[in-house]
Parts: structure tokens; C-alpha cells; sequence
């Protein structure tokens, strides 16, 4: 029974009395991107735009993130959830509600919105809920977390193209990914950030669905 009750406190998400409290200290981190150098908490260009996505764990998807010609930085952390300030250990119980997420700062005269939608649907399979492939708990769910009406209307419409995509193609899976304004985003450590970078050979779990997401160029 006890395996069973440490299980489901990772798959299902915690309320306001059974979050972890957190700190008001926000945990300590890069200050640059490693691999391009620039400034991860800004200032950012003018005309720059910012969105978070969380596609299962970020490692692989700020790699994937950060090679798109037109993403002016990225960077790794946690949203979505209650507990504010959490560390990564924190997260990892699945008693601060967080996902993880990748913050793309991104230049929409160079890549639009929708190629970026058409990445990530692309690039995991959304409609595993509160998990990637072995990946088990709420921080593994599909997210996208968007700063203005026009982007959340934006991603709804994606991932309704996508599940259109999805049935055509005979999957049957519902996508599951949580659409939302963003909240706060609180930037994971310092060894996260760019990790693949700091660590080629370290782990990868993107998988796609192997179905093209008919958006986007």
C-alpha cells in the first residue's frame, strides 16, 4: 500500500493544503545561457516574444528548443503549480504542482508562434497525461503556458489541428496537454540549465508520435 500511496502523490496533483510550502528566496541559478551566452533572466530584445512549454523532461527539450534559428535564448525551470520557489528535489515528489517547462524567448519576425506549436506537438506525445514514455509524474505532463490571449488562443487551435491530425492517422489517444495563461516561472539550478550541453551523452527522453502536426511552416 505504501508503494501505491508514494505513486499516485507523483501522478496526481497536489491542493493548496497538501503543496509543499517553498521559500520566498528564489533558488540560485545561471545568470547565461551556456551555449550562446546571453543573459537568461533578460533584459531580453525589444520585440522579442516568450513562451513555456513543457514536453516531458527539459533537458531534451531545451536542446531541442535553443537549435531553432530564431529562438533568441532558453531556459529551464518550473510552472504550472502551487509551491512557490520549489527546488528540484521538491518538484521530483510531485507535491508542488509544477511541470517542467522550457522559457523560449523568441523573435516571431524570424519564427512564428506556430512553428514552434508545430515543434512541440511534433516532438513528444501529448496525450500521455501525467507522464513521458518512462517518465512518471506531474512534472512529465504536456504544457503550454502562453502570456497573452492571442497565444493561448493560438495553442488551443494547434493542438485541436493536432488531435484532428492524431485520429486521422488512427492514434487514439486524447491529447492531454494543459493550456493555460502563464504563471510564474521559477528558474530551475544551475546544472539544469542547457544540461545536454554541459552533458552530451546525458539523457534524451523525447519521443514523438511519428504524426505531423499540420500547422506552421
Amino acid at each position: 500500500m505504501f508503494l501505491i500511496d508514494m505513486f499516485n502523490k507523483k501522478t496526481i496533483l497536489p491542493d493548496a493544503q497538501t503543496a509543499l510550502r517553498g521559500r520566498a528566496e528564489a533558488i540560485a541559478t545561471a545568470d547565461t545561457h551556456f551555449v550562446s551566452g546571453r543573459a537568461l533572466k533578460g533584459p531580453y530584445p525589444e520585440g522579442t516574444e516568450k513562451i513555456l512549454l513543457g514536453m516531458g523532461c527539459f533537458w531534451g527539450a531545451e536542446r531541442l528548443l535553443w537549435n531553432i534559428p530564431g529562438v533568441h535564448v532558453t531556459a529551464v525551470g518550473y510552472s504550472g503549480g502551487l509551491t512557490p520557489n520549489p527546488t528540484y528535489q521538491e518538484t521530483s515528489t510531485g507535491l508542488t504542482g509544477h511541470t517542467e517547462v522550457v522559457l523560449v524567448v523568441y523573435d516571431p519576425k524570424t519564427v512564428s508562434l506556430a512553428s514552434l506549436l508545430k515543434t512541440f506537438f511534433e516532438a513528444h506525445d501529448p496525450t500521455q497525461g501525467m507522464r513521458q514514455g518512462n517518465d512518471i509524474g506531474t512534472t512529465y505532463r504536456s504544457a503550454i503556458y502562453a502570456y497573452d490571449d492571442a497565444q493561448l488562443r493560438q495553442a488551443k487551435d494547434a493542438r485541436d489541428a493536432f488531435q484532428r491530425a492524431l485520429k486521422q492517422s488512427g492514434n487514439t489517444g486524447r491529447i492531454t496537454t494543459e493550456i493555460e495563461v502563464a504563471g510564474p516561472l521559477y528558474f530551475a539550478e544551475d546544472y539544469h540549465q542547457q544540461y545536454l550541453a554541459k552533458n552530451p551523452s546525458g539523457y534524451c527522453g523525447l519521443r514523438g508520435t511519428g504524426v505531423s502536426c499540420p500547422i506552421g511552416g
